[in-house]
């Protein structure tokens, strides 16, 4: 079959897509010019789902995911893995690219409608032009026109929209999971939970579905153990809860310690349903016999807050908030593992996937390949550190003027440090080993006064390797 005849099979000519309905039997063949035993590749995706969400990570007490904890037992999972920009468009667009938001210019949902670098490539070309069936499902939020699958590389896509399609994916991706082909696939799978937990803080219809009342509160999971402030707190984190609360979108100034818990077991609650539909999605890859020939990749584009230090939702750069859930599963891998290298999940997961798939490594992308510590478990770490970055836009006005800062996160393997361009007391230092719920500003402390800028350098280090023109303090 040309490839002509199979874009036209699969409902796209002249750039156009078939969206958010049912497929027809025989509609999408996926069949390509020659036998190919390479791996297919399946990228999972959910939406603001935090790192340590899953049973496998918290146990099962109040919460049960037994999808996620089966890819976690025959996977690898990396426990430091940081989102790009903890926002929905700017992580997506750096997965999707392999580069760095202020490379993309892509630096806040706002930005969906910039129009692209053609130098910024998306994953679906890459693997389109090895000979591989490409397809998408579900949420976008992508700054690539859909439309234009010459573009972004993805032949087959359905369901394209931000909110509502969760049940629809298993099924359509199924349809593609079971077509006999003739070469390996790419598939992603983009669910929308659990992000309408930010629907449900509104007190707004869910999206995706109810998750019913909460029970009685001492049956509810238990608040945060960090709900308050961080000691010391800079300037501009202080400014920015009071003004992105002014927000109706963020309605939890108020919330008591009942309201947290009865929030943290609704958000559990979404997690679990589209652990459920996962489930689903990865039978159909069983029962087609190609679960032992396809790598699984399960990652969230961000976080969400759960009410550490008083906040919803995500874009600040709490651990809760920035990082996430990354389970890489490779064909023929027994047993669980766990590694603790640091890892940007917005530079490192493009290169990896391609790498472990056999595909050449794009030149000229910033980030590090995984896949040497998915084969091996005594790979040492080789960086130093990970910089993350965010710009907070969705606060509203205080004392009549609307702030907007820029951020810059560094990661090293004990230390995150947090600078800001807008404020007087602006950096944050914590030891991450002594205080994983970030609770103390130490970088006013005299003894931590090497440490404050041995981080500054790295940043600075970071800024001239990547041509950011952030300003560093020092």
């Amino acid at each position: 079959m040309k490839r002509r005849e199979f874009i036209k099979a699969a409902g796209l000519i002249g750039g156009t897509t078939v969206a958010s309905r049912p497929l027809l039997a025989g509609e999408f063949p996926f069949k390509g010019l020659f036998p190919d035993k390479r791996p297919n590749v399946l990228l999972i995706m959910t939406d603001q789902q935090s790192a340590d969400a899953m049973s496998c990570r918290m146990g099962n007490r109040f919460i049960n995911t037994p999808t996620m904890d089966s890819l976690a037992a025959r996977g690898v999972s990396f426990t430091r893995a940081y989102s790009p920009n903890p926002l929905c468009v700017p992580a997506r667009t750096s997965i999707f690219t392999g580069q760095y938001p202020h490379v993309t210019g892509v630096q806040t949902n706002s930005d969906i409608t910039k129009t692209m670098d053609p130098a910024h490539r998306c994953l679906g070309t890459y693997f389109r032009d090895a000979g591989y069936d490409t397809g998408y499902i579900g949420k976008w939020h992508l700054p690539f026109p859909v439309k234009e699958s010459a573009v972004h590389g993805f032949d087959y896509m359905d369901a394209i929209k931000n909110n509502g399609i969760d049940k629809d994916i298993p099924s359509r991706a199924a349809r593609i999971i079971q077509q006999k082909r003739e070469r390996p696939f790419l598939l992603v799978t983009s669910f929308v939970n659990p992000h309408n937990i930010c629907e449900w803080a509104r007190g707004e219809e869910l999206p995706d579905g109810a998750v019913g009342d909460p029970p009685p509160v001492e049956q509810c999971p238990p608040a945060v153990v960090n709900p308050a402030p961080m000691d010391d707190e800079t300037d501009t984190m202080l400014l920015m809860r009071r003004s992105m609360q002014a927000n109706r979108l963020f309605p939890v100034g108020n919330f008591d310690e009942k309201k947290w818990r009865e929030y943290r077991w609704a958000y559990f609650r979404m997690i679990e349903k589209v652990d459920a539909y996962i489930g689903s999605m990865l039978e159909a890859l069983r029962t087609s016999g190609q679960l032992e020939n396809t790598i699984v990749a399960f990652t969230s584009d961000h976080g969400d807050m759960q009410g550490a230090h008083g906040w919803n939702q995500k874009t600040v750069l709490y651990d809760e908030s920035s990082q996430v859930p990354l389970i890489i599963s490779v064909p023929g891998q027994r047993g669980a593992r766990r590694c603790e290298r640091l890892v940007n999940t917005g530079v490192d997961l493009l290169p990896t996937i391609c790498a472990i798939a056999g595909l050449k490594i794009p030149p000229g992308l910033p980030g590090m390949s995984l896949k040497e510590s998915v084969d091996r478990s005594d790979v040492p770490d080789p960086r130093e550190y990970i910089v993350v970055q965010n710009k907070m836009i969705q606060g509203s006005p205080i004392d009549g003027e609307k702030p907007e800062p820029a951020g810059r996160m560094v990661r090293s393997r004990r230390f995150k440090y947090c600078v800001f361009d807008l404020g007087t007391r602006r950096e944050s230092l914590v030891d991450m080993k002594i205080d994983p719920g970030e609770t103390n500003n130490l970088a006013g402390k005299k003894e931590y006064k090497q440490e404050l800028e041995r981080h500054r350098q790295y940043l600075r280090e970071w800024c001239r390797s990547t041509n950011d023109s952030f300003d560093v303090p020092g």
